[in-house]
């Protein structure tokens, strides 16, 4: 009876020690980083061209910031904002335009992941869904003006809309410590729906993942 009592105590123990093991991992993770958006111009033309992919695309840079919440060792919850920034000068006729834009985005969705606190190399994806806020902010040089009717002329401009917005991809992580991670790169496909239209924009970055 005794060895029985032994041996049941033994198997337990063991139980404990792989279920401690297979729930060592981060249970949250902070990201933020730097980033920078090629975002879709919307310039058309009748040929189009492979090239079209870099050439109708304007960069954008900015930040970009997520919250995770790993609900196992390889599925995670994730909340991401970023923002991205142009500033533009365009000639028109004997004076000048200036346009400020800038490109939002709150999205949330899923990250697969390996988590483990022990993982030193952690490459991960993620879909992410949520709405983008584009504004563009314009303003004239000397002598510049846009006919506003019936108001009088006007040297500046202001335009914005929200739409739907999404991230397909992923990057990889490196453990630095053992609360720090260098996220050396993420790339996403990061289409955006504002103006009546759909931009096929791609966006890359990196960072420091803190647990």
């Amino acid at each position: 009876m005794r060895k029985l009592v032994f041996l049941a105590s033994f198997v337990l123990a063991c139980a404990s020690m792989v279920a401690a093991q297979s729930t060592d991992y981060h249970k949250v993770e902070v990201f933020g980083g730097y980033s920078h958006n090629r975002v879709d111009t919307g310039i058309d033309d009748s040929d189009p061209e492979l090239s079209d992919i870099i050439n109708e695309r304007e960069g954008f840079n900015g930040f970009e910031a997520a919250v995770t919440g790993n609900v196992s060792r390889y599925f995670g919850l994730k909340f991401d904002v970023s923002g991205h920034f142009k500033k533009k000068t365009f000639p028109v006729g004997t004076t000048s335009l200036e346009i400020d834009s800038d490109l939002w985005q709150f999205m949330g969705g899923v990250q697969l992941k390996d988590n483990s606190t022990e993982t030193r190399f952690k490459p991960f994806a993620h879909a992410l869904f949520g709405v983008a806020r584009a504004s563009n902010d314009g303003r004239f040089g000397p002598g510049g003006c846009i006919a506003v009717l019936p108001s009088p002329c006007s040297d500046t401009f202001e335009e914005n809309d929200t739409g739907w917005a999404a991230a397909f991809g992923g990057g990889l992580d490196i453990r630095a410590g053992k609360k720090i991670d260098i996220r050396v790169i993420q790339v996403d496909y990061n289409p955006t729906r504002v103006f009546d239209s759909t931009q096929h924009n791609f966006r890359i970055g990196a960072g420091i993942v803190i647990h």
